[in-house]
């Protein structure tokens, strides 16, 4: 194989360190190694993306491709093309003399082919009296062959990526109709809330998917519409619960008017009782409901927490909590308190309370009290992390268009 030497191209075309190691890595070629030259080709097609090439660029290497006699690109054998311009042109659907120069320097800078000139810079091979190739000057196509294991890879991100993105976009469509509909649903029966403020945020969200182009901006977006879902449904329950508790005490009372004296006598105390037990037991199922909030969204709602983690930054959940215990001791909280908070929300909604009061720290008096309240008000089913969330992350984003 003819590719183990470095070789710099013809005229003025520069040498670059990338050549270099484009050179190497085909030196490296595993001996032996084989590989179908379309299979490459559909993998440099579907990582097209990543490897930044155009439709074009890929035309033209398939037409290098197609002046190759194998199907089968092998370590042990002369990788080197040699058509003219002319040659490529034709079987390039008739591209432009320079668009097929530009594409061949861009297949060239992507490390998918190499430059193998000859002296005075002609593309010919010298064959050996039997007929076998000696010498060829042209393209090389052993950067196909080294690259092909990276080629797969790369294809079968791009496809993961899509499918990825597809499942996203699916979860943004459901939100977005979940949050539409119930937010009209609760203005048409009169529920109370701050309907206006849910509002507006879920115009503001989805506006953004006008301009997203990549993953991370669809996740994003799905995470801040997921979370004011939640929201929605936080105000709608506390609103149902309310309403249900309200019916339930009427017909206790009614019930309570229509036994007679004895029954009255006997069941009255025990049904004060066992209504503040059943209040408790439900208050109490509806702490354990409580859900965590995705990291993403809560770094972006509570960004000053950041610099509490581990190394200055915030990856994982377990950060959070790690850094949660650090900001507790630094505003003052009481370990029994934040245990207390742990209990009642769980260990990570507690972290997200940290956060939150952390970055609200210069219009709070006391850290602990406004901690312990928070714990009181969730063990009566009263509170709810979402709201308090929403309007951070509505408070931050607006400074962010502001600054």
């Amino acid at each position: 194989m003819q590719s183990g030497s470095v070789t710099t191209p013809f005229g003025r075309r520069p040498m670059t360190l990338a050549l270099v190691k484009a050179q190497f890595e085909v030196a490296d070629i595993r001996e032996g190694k084989s590989v179908d030259k379309w299979k490459v080709y559909r993998d440099a097609c579907d990582a097209r993306s990543l490897l930044g090439l155009r439709d074009r660029a890929l035309a033209v290497l398939n037409a290098l491709l197609s002046f190759y006699p194998e199907t089968e690109l092998s370590e042990d054998e002369n990788l080197i093309v040699f058509p003219s311009n002319a040659q490529l042109i034709a079987r390039a659907n008739g591209i432009a003399g320079t668009t097929l120069r530009e594409n061949l320097a861009v297949l060239v800078d992507a490390g998918l082919i190499n430059r193998n000139d000859s002296p005075n810079g002609k593309r010919y091979v010298r064959r050996t009296k039997d007929g076998a190739v000696q010498t060829a000057y042209g393209f090389s196509l052993a950067p196909l062959l080294a690259k092909s294991d990276e080629l797969a890879l790369m294809a079968q991100q791009v496809t993961e990526d899509a499918r990825r993105l597809k499942v996203i976009k699916e979860r943004t469509t459901i939100a977005r109709r979940d949050v539409r509909k119930l937010i009209t649903a609760a203005i048409e029966d009169g529920a109370p809330g701050d309907w206006q403020m849910m509002e507006s945020m879920y115009v503001a969200a989805v506006a953004k998917l006008r301009y997203a182009k990549l993953t991370a901006d669809f996740e994003a977006i799905l995470d801040e519409i997921a979370l004011l879902r939640e929201g929605v449904l936080n105000v709608l329950e506390c609103h149902v619960f309310s309403t249900e508790s309200d019916t339930n005490g009427d017909e206790i009372r009614q019930h309570i008017q229509n036994s007679n004296t004895e029954s009255i006598t006997e069941l009255e105390p025990r049904s004060e009782k066992e209504q503040g037990e059943t209040a408790m037991q439900n208050l109490s199922r509806q702490a354990e409901t409580l859900k965590a909030f995705p990291i993403g969204l809560v770094m972006r709602a509570c960004p000053e927490i950041a610099s509490y983690g581990p190394g200055g930054e915030i990856r994982n959940w377990k950060d959070l909590m790690s850094a949660a215990v650090v900001v507790r001791s630094a505003l003052g909280v009481s370990a029994s308190a934040y245990q207390d908070a742990c209990e009642a929300m769980g260990a990570e909604n507690a972290a997200v309370a940290m956060a939150a009061i952390l970055e609200r720290a210069g219009h709070i008096n006391s850290a602990g009290g406004y901690l312990r309240d928070l714990t009181s008000r969730t063990r009566r089913g009263e509170f709810s992390l979402g709201p308090m969330l929403m309007a951070l992350l509505k408070a931050n984003s607006g400074g962010a268009m502001r600054a």
